[in-house]
């Protein structure tokens, strides 16, 4: 018997800084196309979320991120244009921004202190809006 159909999976990843600022990229293709969103991608055959990552920040901005902490998993079938994905997201905090470098499929990259302006890409602001309670909770 064969593998069943089932959604694509892929991970996201909310990385703030010291100051409280996250990182976002502008998307470089569609859909979505020059909006900004959270690092992510794909999970590739072979390895786990988490390293999949790692791998989808250090490819779309250049930065290595160490510890990282499930912020949830989201399932929406509505959530990407393209068809039905499953994101599991991360949250990841450095002590200090380093510069990022846009790469892969990512139009840009920058450190963004006000990101309520900002109309976010697919359910981003959904997880970036669960990784700040998560965050705050880690402090208190």
């Amino acid at each position: 018997m064969g593998l069943p159909k089932t959604p694509a999976l892929t991970t996201d990843c909310v990385i703030f800084d010291g100051r409280g600022r996250v990182l976002l990229i502008r998307r470089g293709h569609p859909p979505f196309q020059g909006a900004y969103a959270l690092p992510g991608g794909f999970v590739e055959i072979g390895e786990t979320v988490e390293e999949a990552c790692r791998r989808e920040v250090l490819e779309e901005v250049g930065i290595e991120v160490g510890e990282l902490r499930l912020v949830g998993v989201y399932s929406d079938p509505a959530r990407d244009p393209r068809g039905h994905t499953v994101s599991v997201a991360f949250l990841a905090v450095l002590p200090r921004a380093s510069v990022p470098q846009a790469g892969s499929d990512a139009a840009g990259a920058e450190w963004v202190d006000d990101r309520r302006a900002l109309k976010l890409a697919f359910d981003h602001a959904r997880i970036l809006a669960d990784a700040e309670v998560l965050k705050g909770q880690a402090k208190g």
